[in-house]
């Protein structure tokens, strides 16, 4: 029976070929979930904002401008992530304002992850009438 031969590297490549792929697989895999969460993350705030904007204008209401939010964060991401969507009106830097509130999932495992991973807010100056004019 022969003795292995310890100082030679037959056999080495199968090996560092698989570590090497393992590693760029999960760097890749990784790099797209940021990419995902990031989508997600852009397109709530977006929706928000478009919301807020529209609940602002003279003849909407907050109802309007929620049921805005919900259709476009349901268009982009899916209906899942429309769930949570509140408004209100209030002040901004010292201007009336409308907020449009979202509160939806982070996606941190494809589209799963914490319920209540991701809030946003945003504020829209609230347009009025006047009667004078």
């Amino acid at each position: 029976m022969r003795q292995p031969d310890w100082r030679s590297d037959d056999g080495s490549a199968v090996v560092e070929f698989t570590l090497v792929t393992v590693l760029l697989t999960l760097l890749t895999v990784s790099v797209m979930q940021l990419g995902l969460a990031l989508h997600v993350r852009n397109t709530v705030t977006d929706a928000a904002a478009e919301g807020a904007r529209y609940a602002a204008l003279a003849d909407n209401g907050l109802a309007e401008g929620v049921e805005r939010t919900r259709q476009l964060i349901a268009a982009a991401v899916g209906p899942d992530y429309a769930d949570d969507v509140t408004a209100s009106y209030g002040t901004y830097r010292g201007h009336p304002s409308a907020e449009v509130r979202v509160v939806t999932t982070l996606p941190l495992i494809g589209l799963l992850g914490p319920g209540s991973g991701l809030e946003v807010t945003a504020h829209a100056a609230v347009e009025t009438l006047d009667d004078n004019a």
